[in-house]
């Protein structure tokens, strides 16, 4: 099949690359134009693994107005604050024979999916996948071949024939995918998962190596599944962990999948850009609400967050707020 990957970041370009490099067509159509010219001048994208073997590996990229292809799937690796215009941007690119994959990081995809793709053909997931870019034209795999995994679910939780299919082409691509048929249960375990791990080493500039370390991490992981769990079981969403299950999840990505990993929100704050925590901890303490229970923790970590958002606007010599 052919694919096309929306948002060359970190993550769509592992995807893509990988794909590439398994015999199967890719293009890639990115929003951000430092990213597009970078490609384009140096004919590619460098691509290293733990920081090692950096080598030029050339793509397809163009922006929603350049594109014409027509992809058997795409690929959506867009942020979430950013995924509504991006779409807007493709909307003459999309067709009702095409299938979507979104694997992305939070909760508020999907609604906007499905304004533009047939719902019984729109798929997301998880991904549990490090991966670091660099700059504009330069990412980093981390972990050895075949390192990390992820989920795939369809959103009518009902796999078809071409669901199989693009579960086949990612494994060959060695993504290591899962398929699942609870679509809320697989989405809500990542977003509590990074509730705890993004949230938490994002304020504290540390990797997830580091988190698991420190003597308060147990009690603060637990204390965040306890409220997301609370959460869930009030809107019914059946997850695929215990709460214990969950912590032993956290415990492994930390210690043993990705202990040298900056999480992506992370990686957003340190650049100054803003961060997806309201589709993460902010996702969780809303749909308490609607179950008149508040999350409180989550919602404390959430105005946390933005409130380093905020610091980062100020001229350390003025104490004024950036332009």
């Amino acid at each position: 099949m052919k694919y096309a990957v929306l948002g060359a970041g970190a993550m769509g370009l592992r995807y893509g690359v990988l794909l590439q490099e398994a015999g199967f067509p890719v293009d890639f159509v990115e929003i951000w134009s430092p990213e597009i010219e970078k490609v384009k001048e140096q004919n590619g994208v460098y691509v290293s693994r733990d920081g090692e073997n950096k080598h030029l590996v050339p793509i397809n990229i163009y922006s929603p107005e350049e594109y014409q292809g027509d992809p058997d799937v795409w690929i959506v690796f867009v942020k979430q604050m950013q995924l509504a215009d991006a779409l807007k941007r493709c909307k003459n690119l999309f067709n009702d024979k095409q299938y979507v994959v979104a694997p992305m990081n939070g909760i508020g995809h999907v609604e906007k999916l499905n304004q533009y793709f047939d719902a019984n053909k729109v798929l997301s997931g998880t991904a549990m996948i490090a991966t670091v870019l660099n700059g504009p034209g330069d990412v980093d795999f981390m972990g050895p071949a075949g390192a990390g995994s992820m989920k795939i679910v369809n959103q009518n939780e009902q796999p078809d024939e071409m669901t199989h299919k693009i579960v086949d082409e990612f494994s060959k691509a060695n993504l290591n995918p899962e398929l699942t048929t609870n679509f809320m249960g697989t989405l809500m375990s990542k977003v509590i998962l990074n509730s705890v791990l993004n949230t938490l080493c994002t304020m504290f500039e540390i990797r997830m190596g580091e988190f698991i370390q420190a003597p308060t991490a147990e009690k603060l992981g637990r204390q965040l599944i306890n409220e997301a769990f609370d959460v869930c079981e009030r809107d019914d969403i059946k997850l695929l962990n215990t709460r214990e299950e969950e912590w032993q999840a956290i415990k492994y990505a930390s210690t043993t999948s990705m202990p040298l990993h900056f999480p992506s929100m992370y990686q957003d704050m340190s650049k100054n850009r803003p961060t997806e925590v309201d589709y993460i901890n902010g996702f969780i303490y809303d749909l308490g609400l609607k179950h008149h229970y508040e999350a409180s923790t989550h919602d404390y970590l959430r105005n946390l967050v933005h409130l380093a958002e905020f610091s980062k606007s100020f001229d350390p010599d003025s104490l004024l707020v950036k332009n």
